[in-house]
Protein backbone atom coordinates (compact mmCIF):
# COMPACT_ATOMS: atom_id res chain seq x y z
CA UNK A 1 0.00 0.00 0.00
CA UNK A 2 1.01 3.62 -0.90
CA UNK A 3 2.26 5.49 1.71
CA UNK A 4 -0.06 8.65 2.74
CA UNK A 5 1.05 12.10 2.07
CA UNK A 6 -0.47 15.19 3.38
CA UNK A 7 -2.37 16.94 0.09
CA UNK A 8 -6.03 16.53 -1.13
CA UNK A 9 -7.06 15.22 -4.74
CA UNK A 10 -9.64 17.85 -5.75
CA UNK A 11 -12.11 16.70 -8.64
CA UNK A 12 -15.00 18.37 -9.55
CA UNK A 13 -17.92 16.52 -11.16
CA UNK A 14 -21.53 16.33 -12.59
CA UNK A 15 -22.64 12.92 -13.87
CA UNK A 16 -19.10 11.26 -14.26
CA UNK A 17 -19.74 7.55 -13.22
CA UNK A 18 -18.26 6.11 -15.60
CA UNK A 19 -14.85 7.77 -15.27
CA UNK A 20 -14.82 9.23 -11.74
CA UNK A 21 -13.36 5.80 -9.86
CA UNK A 22 -10.64 5.28 -12.56
CA UNK A 23 -9.84 9.50 -11.44
CA UNK A 24 -9.40 8.80 -7.96
CA UNK A 25 -7.89 5.22 -8.02
CA UNK A 26 -5.17 6.59 -9.47
CA UNK A 27 -3.68 8.60 -6.91
CA UNK A 28 -3.63 6.28 -4.02
CA UNK A 29 -0.81 8.16 -1.46
CA UNK A 30 -3.50 11.35 -1.54
CA UNK A 31 -4.26 11.36 2.20
CA UNK A 32 -7.96 12.62 1.02
CA UNK A 33 -9.97 12.31 -1.76
CA UNK A 34 -12.58 15.60 -2.38
CA UNK A 35 -15.26 15.66 -4.71
CA UNK A 36 -17.01 18.82 -5.04
CA UNK A 37 -20.75 17.41 -7.73
CA UNK A 38 -22.93 20.10 -9.06
CA UNK A 39 -26.11 17.54 -8.49
CA UNK A 40 -25.19 14.24 -10.66
CA UNK A 41 -28.10 12.47 -11.50
CA UNK A 42 -26.05 9.35 -12.07
CA UNK A 43 -24.24 7.30 -9.91
CA UNK A 44 -21.03 9.45 -9.55
CA UNK A 45 -21.13 10.24 -5.49
CA UNK A 46 -22.09 6.36 -4.74
CA UNK A 47 -18.94 5.45 -6.68
CA UNK A 48 -17.04 8.54 -5.56
CA UNK A 49 -17.85 7.68 -1.79
CA UNK A 50 -17.06 3.53 -2.43
CA UNK A 51 -13.54 4.91 -3.69
CA UNK A 52 -12.87 6.63 -0.98
CA UNK A 53 -13.79 10.18 -1.47
CA UNK A 54 -15.68 12.89 0.66
CA UNK A 55 -18.15 14.02 -1.27
CA UNK A 56 -19.30 17.64 -1.07
CA UNK A 57 -22.81 19.24 -3.12
CA UNK A 58 -21.98 22.79 -4.29
CA UNK A 59 -24.15 23.93 -7.19
CA UNK A 60 -22.66 24.72 -10.07
CA UNK A 61 -20.35 28.26 -10.05
CA UNK A 62 -18.33 28.13 -13.40
CA UNK A 63 -15.29 26.36 -13.69
CA UNK A 64 -13.23 28.95 -12.09
CA UNK A 65 -15.66 29.55 -8.98
CA UNK A 66 -16.05 25.97 -8.50
CA UNK A 67 -12.56 25.14 -8.22
CA UNK A 68 -11.70 27.67 -5.61
CA UNK A 69 -14.58 26.77 -3.91
CA UNK A 70 -13.31 22.97 -3.83
CA UNK A 71 -9.99 24.42 -2.68
CA UNK A 72 -11.59 25.84 0.64
CA UNK A 73 -13.23 22.86 1.08
CA UNK A 74 -9.87 20.72 1.34
CA UNK A 75 -8.87 19.76 4.78
CA UNK A 76 -4.77 20.25 3.33
CA UNK A 77 -3.45 23.08 1.97
CA UNK A 78 -1.82 21.71 -1.06
CA UNK A 79 -4.19 20.41 -3.57
CA UNK A 80 -3.86 17.98 -6.92
CA UNK A 81 -6.48 18.90 -9.11
CA UNK A 82 -7.81 16.36 -11.80
CA UNK A 83 -10.95 16.58 -14.17
CA UNK A 84 -12.83 13.21 -13.73
CA UNK A 85 -11.54 11.80 -16.98
CA UNK A 86 -7.98 12.42 -15.94
CA UNK A 87 -5.42 10.09 -14.18
CA UNK A 88 -1.88 9.85 -13.44
CA UNK A 89 0.22 6.86 -15.07
CA UNK A 90 2.07 5.06 -13.09
CA UNK A 91 5.28 6.65 -14.08
CA UNK A 92 3.47 10.03 -12.54
CA UNK A 93 2.45 8.57 -9.73
CA UNK A 94 5.78 7.41 -9.06
CA UNK A 95 7.92 10.77 -9.62
CA UNK A 96 5.28 12.47 -7.44
CA UNK A 97 5.70 9.95 -4.67
CA UNK A 98 9.62 10.67 -4.72
CA UNK A 99 9.04 14.03 -5.25
CA UNK A 100 6.63 16.19 -3.20
CA UNK A 101 7.93 15.52 -0.18
CA UNK A 102 10.80 17.75 -0.64
CA UNK A 103 8.32 20.05 -2.64
CA UNK A 104 5.59 20.46 0.37
CA UNK A 105 8.27 21.95 2.72
CA UNK A 106 9.82 24.18 0.04
CA UNK A 107 8.32 27.57 -0.93
CA UNK A 108 6.90 26.41 -4.06
CA UNK A 109 3.45 27.37 -5.38
CA UNK A 110 2.94 24.92 -8.08
CA UNK A 111 3.93 22.01 -9.58
CA UNK A 112 3.24 21.59 -14.02
CA UNK A 113 2.33 18.84 -15.19
CA UNK A 114 2.56 17.52 -18.23
CA UNK A 115 -0.71 16.24 -20.04
CA UNK A 116 -1.02 13.47 -22.69
CA UNK A 117 -4.06 13.21 -24.75
CA UNK A 118 -6.23 10.08 -25.85
CA UNK A 119 -8.50 10.79 -28.94
CA UNK A 120 -10.88 8.31 -30.66
CA UNK A 121 -9.65 5.83 -28.14
CA UNK A 122 -5.82 5.71 -28.67
CA UNK A 123 -3.13 8.43 -27.89
CA UNK A 124 -2.28 11.50 -29.76
CA UNK A 125 1.28 11.00 -31.07
CA UNK A 126 2.10 14.16 -32.99
CA UNK A 127 -0.12 17.28 -32.09
CA UNK A 128 1.75 19.33 -30.01
CA UNK A 129 -0.96 20.52 -27.58
CA UNK A 130 -2.28 16.56 -26.44
CA UNK A 131 1.79 15.50 -26.34
CA UNK A 132 2.88 16.90 -22.64
CA UNK A 133 0.63 19.94 -22.53
CA UNK A 134 2.24 21.35 -19.44
CA UNK A 135 -0.45 22.60 -17.12
CA UNK A 136 -0.23 23.38 -13.22
CA UNK A 137 -2.21 20.97 -11.28
CA UNK A 138 -0.59 20.69 -7.81
CA UNK A 139 -0.34 23.72 -5.69
CA UNK A 140 -0.69 25.22 -2.51
CA UNK A 141 -4.42 27.05 -1.88
CA UNK A 142 -2.37 30.28 -0.19
CA UNK A 143 0.03 30.74 -3.25
CA UNK A 144 -2.17 29.91 -6.03
CA UNK A 145 -5.59 30.89 -7.24
CA UNK A 146 -7.52 29.56 -10.39
CA UNK A 147 -9.25 32.60 -12.44
CA UNK A 148 -12.66 33.69 -11.65
CA UNK A 149 -13.84 32.64 -15.04
CA UNK A 150 -17.20 30.40 -16.03
CA UNK A 151 -14.94 28.42 -18.69
CA UNK A 152 -11.44 27.90 -19.46
CA UNK A 153 -9.65 28.54 -16.29
CA UNK A 154 -6.21 28.31 -15.23
CA UNK A 155 -4.18 28.19 -12.12
CA UNK A 156 -2.88 31.86 -11.45
CA UNK A 157 0.75 31.78 -8.75
CA UNK A 158 3.58 34.12 -9.06
CA UNK A 159 5.80 32.09 -6.81
CA UNK A 160 8.18 29.38 -7.94
CA UNK A 161 7.30 26.35 -9.66
CA UNK A 162 8.28 22.63 -10.43
CA UNK A 163 7.82 20.61 -13.64
CA UNK A 164 7.10 16.83 -13.51
CA UNK A 165 8.47 14.49 -16.40
CA UNK A 166 6.17 11.82 -16.45
CA UNK A 167 2.53 12.35 -17.99
CA UNK A 168 -0.66 12.86 -16.89
CA UNK A 169 -3.05 11.13 -19.30
CA UNK A 170 -6.83 12.96 -20.59
CA UNK A 171 -9.20 10.58 -22.06
CA UNK A 172 -10.77 13.02 -24.00
CA UNK A 173 -14.90 12.59 -24.76
CA UNK A 174 -15.73 9.48 -25.83
CA UNK A 175 -17.01 10.47 -28.99
CA UNK A 176 -17.45 13.46 -31.09
CA UNK A 177 -21.04 13.72 -30.52
CA UNK A 178 -20.20 14.34 -26.70
CA UNK A 179 -17.29 16.95 -28.35
CA UNK A 180 -20.05 18.29 -30.29
CA UNK A 181 -22.29 18.91 -26.95
CA UNK A 182 -19.58 20.12 -25.02
CA UNK A 183 -18.96 22.63 -27.71
CA UNK A 184 -22.06 24.23 -27.25
CA UNK A 185 -21.72 24.30 -23.23
CA UNK A 186 -18.10 25.76 -23.13
CA UNK A 187 -19.46 28.76 -25.97
CA UNK A 188 -22.59 29.25 -23.86
CA UNK A 189 -20.26 29.92 -20.86
CA UNK A 190 -17.48 31.91 -22.64
CA UNK A 191 -20.24 34.10 -24.27
CA UNK A 192 -21.19 35.04 -20.78
CA UNK A 193 -17.81 35.91 -19.93
CA UNK A 194 -17.93 38.47 -22.69
CA UNK A 195 -21.77 39.78 -21.97
CA UNK A 196 -20.37 40.87 -18.48
CA UNK A 197 -17.29 42.35 -19.54
CA UNK A 198 -19.48 44.08 -22.82
CA UNK A 199 -16.89 42.67 -25.65
CA UNK A 200 -17.94 44.03 -28.78
CA UNK A 201 -18.96 41.31 -31.36
CA UNK A 202 -16.48 41.78 -34.26
CA UNK A 203 -17.96 39.34 -36.36
CA UNK A 204 -16.41 40.32 -39.39
CA UNK A 205 -13.42 37.98 -37.87
CA UNK A 206 -15.20 34.94 -37.77
CA UNK A 207 -14.07 33.95 -41.35
CA UNK A 208 -10.76 34.91 -40.71
CA UNK A 209 -10.93 33.38 -37.39
CA UNK A 210 -11.97 30.01 -38.59
CA UNK A 211 -9.28 29.84 -41.34
CA UNK A 212 -6.30 31.18 -38.74
CA UNK A 213 -7.49 28.55 -36.18
CA UNK A 214 -7.42 25.37 -38.26
CA UNK A 215 -4.35 26.49 -39.75
CA UNK A 216 -2.09 26.57 -36.43
CA UNK A 217 -4.05 23.55 -35.52
CA UNK A 218 -3.53 21.46 -38.26
CA UNK A 219 -0.61 22.83 -39.82
CA UNK A 220 1.67 24.91 -36.63
CA UNK A 221 0.62 22.04 -33.98
CA UNK A 222 1.48 19.11 -36.01
CA UNK A 223 -2.19 18.30 -36.36
CA UNK A 224 -1.57 16.67 -39.96
CA UNK A 225 1.27 14.31 -38.52
CA UNK A 226 -1.57 12.23 -37.04
CA UNK A 227 -3.77 11.80 -39.93
CA UNK A 228 -7.86 12.04 -39.91
CA UNK A 229 -7.46 12.45 -36.74
CA UNK A 230 -5.00 15.62 -36.34
CA UNK A 231 -7.59 16.86 -39.17
CA UNK A 232 -10.95 16.03 -36.49
CA UNK A 233 -9.07 17.70 -34.27
CA UNK A 234 -8.39 21.03 -36.26
CA UNK A 235 -11.78 21.13 -37.35
CA UNK A 236 -13.55 20.85 -34.30
CA UNK A 237 -11.12 23.93 -32.73
CA UNK A 238 -12.07 25.81 -35.43
CA UNK A 239 -15.59 25.36 -35.46
CA UNK A 240 -15.44 25.97 -31.89
CA UNK A 241 -13.74 29.16 -32.40
CA UNK A 242 -16.09 30.36 -35.22
CA UNK A 243 -19.35 29.27 -33.26
CA UNK A 244 -18.92 30.92 -29.89
CA UNK A 245 -18.44 34.56 -31.99
CA UNK A 246 -22.07 33.61 -33.50
CA UNK A 247 -23.12 32.82 -30.70
CA UNK A 248 -21.79 35.97 -28.66
CA UNK A 249 -23.30 37.94 -31.95
CA UNK A 250 -26.84 36.45 -31.47
CA UNK A 251 -26.84 36.61 -27.69
CA UNK A 252 -26.53 40.53 -28.15
CA UNK A 253 -28.90 41.03 -31.03
CA UNK A 254 -31.19 38.89 -29.50
CA UNK A 255 -30.86 38.94 -25.75
CA UNK A 256 -33.80 36.42 -25.27
CA UNK A 257 -31.86 33.93 -26.66
CA UNK A 258 -30.37 33.32 -23.48
CA UNK A 259 -32.98 32.01 -22.08
CA UNK A 260 -34.11 29.90 -24.70
CA UNK A 261 -30.52 28.47 -24.94
CA UNK A 262 -30.03 28.01 -21.21
CA UNK A 263 -33.64 26.18 -21.41
CA UNK A 264 -32.32 24.02 -24.36
CA UNK A 265 -29.06 23.27 -22.43
CA UNK A 266 -30.86 22.18 -19.21
CA UNK A 267 -33.32 19.78 -21.17
CA UNK A 268 -30.19 18.08 -22.70
CA UNK A 269 -28.15 17.90 -19.08
CA UNK A 270 -25.61 20.23 -19.81
CA UNK A 271 -26.66 23.38 -17.85
CA UNK A 272 -23.78 22.22 -15.52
Amino acid sequence: MASLLPFTLVVITRNEAQKIARCLDSVPFAAEKLVVDSGSTDDTVAIARAHGARVVHQDWLGFGPQRNFAATQCSHPWMLALDADEYLTPELADELQRRLPALMESDTAAVILRRHLIYMGKPMRWYRPAVGEKMARFYHRDRARWSDVRVHESLQFNGASATCHAPFLHDNNPSLVEKQLKVLLYSELKCRDWMDKNKSTRMWQTPFVFALAFFKDYVLRLGFLDGWRGYAIAQTAASYAAYKRMRYYEMRMNPASRDTAAAALTRSGLDH
